[in-house]
């Protein structure tokens, strides 16, 4: 194999592959990049056995055909470091990979390409689609409150939910449950599927923040394929039923109250210095018919203040986690935001002030 090809392109593609190559195994073949030189272009791959990427056709003048495997970090570490503009990539009969780029020379070992793990096959004839950013934005306003230990491994992903035209996310931890939605570009039968966290906190990383830019989403009953124009990305699924969490949210509430996002953020974070244990000293809520108290006392002192709210129904005593509330505020866009309380043992809802396009609730804490 011989090519040449831009060392900043190149190195944004590497920075790519590089989510999918494993730090920790004992196959020295995955800590790898796959590179590859034939008909289809100059290509980059990196592959787990849970997640893989795959660039497009990476712009290049491809001398000789051919494809080396080469050990990631090294190779991201020589190119990053490169003196020049364009890096000559070469390799010969024992696998030996030659790097030219300016003033400087590196010849380093590779792996026979044959050995690297080839991407599942996945099927791309229904391709769910929306704009990157929208996918973007609603893994960055869930993936917050997905379950951390893998006693209950379905909720360590994420429910993709494919309903008509719509489409959700949902996470759940246990104590939380966090909802997104938005509209599809196109119409199919509706499809659930479990994707792992891992998965979208590397896609996340990716993906654009362009509103023109697009992501097709294909399933299968094993694998999940988004692709991105300038790459691929294929994950396993995690198997197994989720929680039926429709079940959680109710209609029926006896307390709202209208509220600034920001200011309760503020109010909440300051509660939280001296909560510090946010399991054992809960911050506290006093809903009165026109203002929120918010306290919070623990070893190391009190805290107090008031935040103006429109408030309807009934006055209410209730305790959470401040840190759950928080992550779910700070997620969301909008200024103000509606919150359901039922009882002071009852979970609440955070709401849009209109529509229907998020919902969080989360569980209180015994006072």
């Amino acid at each position: 194999m011989k090519l040449l090809c831009k060392k900043d392109l190149l190195l944004q593609y590497i920075n790519i592959v590089n989510k999918a190559v494993s730090n920790r195994t004992t196959l020295p073949i995955l800590e790898c990049i796959l590179l590859t030189a034939d008909e289809r272009g100059f290509i980059l791959t990196g592959n787990d056995l849970e997640l893989g990427i795959k660039t497009a056709s990476i712009e290049a003048n491809i001398l000789e055909q051919g494809e080396i495997a080469i050990e990631a970090r090294i190779f991201n570490d020589i190119i990053r470091r490169l003196n020049g503009e364009e890096v000559t990539i070469s390799t010969n009969e024992k696998n030996a990979v030659t790097i030219l780029c300016g003033s400087s020379e590196f010849t380093i070992m590779g792996q026979s390409g044959e050995d690297f793990p080839a991407l599942p096959e996945v099927e791309q004839n229904q391709a769910y689609t929306l704009k990157q950013n929208d996918l973007r934005n609603m893994i960055r306003q869930t993936i917050f409150s997905i379950a951390q230990d893998n006693a209950k491994p379905v909720l360590t992903g994420e429910l993709f939910e494919f309903n008509s035209d719509f489409f959700n996310i949902v996470s759940v931890d246990g104590y939380r449950i966090s909802y997104r939605k938005n509209v599809l570009m196109n119409s199919y039968d509706q499809t659930n599927v479990i994707v792992p966290g891992k998965t979208l906190s590397e896609l996340n990383k990716i993906l654009s923040q362009e509103e023109e830019d697009l992501v097709s989403v294909y399933v299968t009953d094993k694998h999940i394929l988004f692709d991105l124009g300038t790459a691929i990305m294929v994950s396993r699924l995690i198997d197994g039923d989720f929680i039926r969490y429709e079940q959680s949210f109710s209609e029926d509430y006896k307390t709202e109250i209208l509220i600034d996002k920001s200011e309760m953020i503020q109010s909440l974070e300051r509660a939280s210095l001296v909560s510090r244990d946010n399991r054992k000293t809960p911050v506290r809520f006093k809903i009165k018919t026109k203002n929120l108290e918010i306290t919070a006392k623990s070893d190391m002192g009190t805290a107090y203040e008031e935040i103006s709210a429109e408030i309807e129904g009934e006055e209410i005593s209730i305790a959470f986690n401040p840190r759950y509330f928080i992550e779910a505020l700070r997620s969301i866009d909008e200024e103000k935001v509606k919150i359901h309380f039922t009882a002071s043992l009852s979970p609440c809802t955070i709401l849009p002030v209109e529509g229907d396009s998020f919902k969080y609730l989360i569980l209180p804490l015994r006072m």
